[in-house]
């Protein structure tokens, strides 16, 4: 992880152990650096899963196998590889990818389906399998870990670990989420170098907890960005292990579905969140609320052509209330849309409305909001009732400075 920790960073949080997980990390030198970088976590059996993967048609072979591996809807393990993506890699980075899930499953006795892999970092180089063999023999054994050891672990370019936390009540059952995420830079996630993982005892039929688990992706990681790229390795997984010993959930129709939905697309939201804060370069925090759409897909659409505009972002990071940028973020979306029913506000004060500058318009309170950390630009397009928030950070020249190194 980089030393430089972002001024959005917060606190990792006290998650709770999850009952038939168990986490254990190592460090199997896939670059050189002085840390752990193999995060192996190890759930018992019985355990279902869910996933979203990236769209990005180059993808990487631990994005192929686990989405096929999905569909089965069993899980014993997890394995992340942190410093090499081993995406465009080939036979030979798919054969590595084979390698780690057999000397799993044979030292768990279980089908190779039901071990998930995840690799983030460079693209273009194939995961060494000496490397990839020693680490994860020494993985299998080794003393188990906390989840913030395990987060950072996960890391590349982020600058702090990232958890999130939840509960709800199944019945008189109470079950809980514990949950990391890496993520920093190449965040556009068209899901379903973002890897998420969400941990919970609760009982969950495997087709639930993916109808679940994309309905939050949705309205959560496919909400944000923070320059625009969709990753090659993209990823985020639910595993439920059912030990809290609720009654199964089957479908919304069972007791206690609405209250494991809500907490799961909590921790969700949260995990999101966290990402944008670790924007690589990132100094602000920022929410693009758009209302008035003809429908929330379109709104989305909009919100998101706001939020990737380089102009929209660098005049935030000048802490600039340019809304002009935003007019031409909004026309530029290919979605509905009339300039003189166009509004457009920042911090809850609105500096055009109905397409025109308001004549009282002050900007004062406007340019103290947007020194403030977090920063939230309102849209109101006047010709519907449809909806949609996105969040992003403002985009600096750290972000340059980042990426321009990356490989060195």
């Amino acid at each position: 992880m980089s030393e430089a920790v972002s001024p959005l960073a917060s606190p990792f949080p006290a998650l709770p152990a999850i009952a038939g997980v168990t986490p254990r990390i190592v460090r199997a030198g896939y670059k050189d650096w002085g840390r752990c970088d193999l995060t192996y976590v190890e759930l018992i059996e019985g355990t279902a899963v869910a996933g979203v993967f990236t769209r990005n048609v180059c993808c990487s072979s631990e994005v192929e196998l686990g989405r096929q591996n999905v569909k089965q809807g069993k899980a014993r393990a997890l394995v992340v590889n942190a410093g090499n993506s081993n995406a465009f890699t080939g036979y030979r980075g798919r054969e590595a990818v084979e390698q780690i899930m057999e000397q799993v499953a044979d030292h768990l006795g279980c089908g190779r389906e039901e071990v998930f892999v995840s690799s983030t970092g460079v693209i273009g180089v194939p995961l060494p399998k000496d490397k990839a063999r020693a680490g994860v023999e020494a993985a299998l054994t080794a003393h188990p870990c906390g989840w913030e050891d395990a987060a950072r672990t996960i890391g590349t370019t982020d600058t702090f670990p990232k958890g999130a936390t939840a509960s709800a009540m199944i019945g008189d059952v109470k079950v809980h989420f514990s949950a990391i995420i890496k993520g920093s830079g190449m965040i556009a996630p068209d899901m379903a170098t973002m890897l998420g993982y969400v941990f919970t005892d609760a009982a969950v039929d495997p087709a639930f907890l993916q109808q679940c688990l994309s309905a939050s992706a949705d309205a959560t990681f496919n909400c944000i960005t923070v320059d625009s790229d969709t990753s090659t390795s993209d990823t985020v997984l639910a595993f439920a292990t059912g030990a809290a010993g609720n009654a199964p959930l089957v479908s919304f129709e069972s007791a206690g579905a609405d209250a494991f939905a809500a907490a799961l697309q909590s921790v969700c939201r949260e995990l999101a969140h966290l990402v944008v804060k670790d924007g690589e370069g990132a100094q602000k925090f920022i929410e693009v609320a758009v209302t008035g759409a003809v429908s929330d897909a379109s709104a989305r659409k909009v919100g998101l052509a706001i939020a990737n505009s380089p102009l929209v972002k660098t005049a935030i990071a000048g802490e600039d209330a340019n809304w002009g940028r935003v007019v031409m973020a909004v026309g530029k979306a290919g979605e509905p849309a009339d300039r003189d029913r166009l509004s457009i506000g920042f911090g809850g004060v609105w500096a055009a409305k109905d397409g025109q500058p308001l004549a009282d318009y002050d900007e004062a309170p406007v340019a103290a909001h947007l020194k403030g950390r977090e920063v939230r630009i309102s849209v109101d397009l006047g010709l519907g009732q449809g909806r949609a928030t996105v969040w992003t950070c403002d985009l600096t020249h750290g972000y340059i400075s980042i990426n321009a190194d990356y490989r060195s």
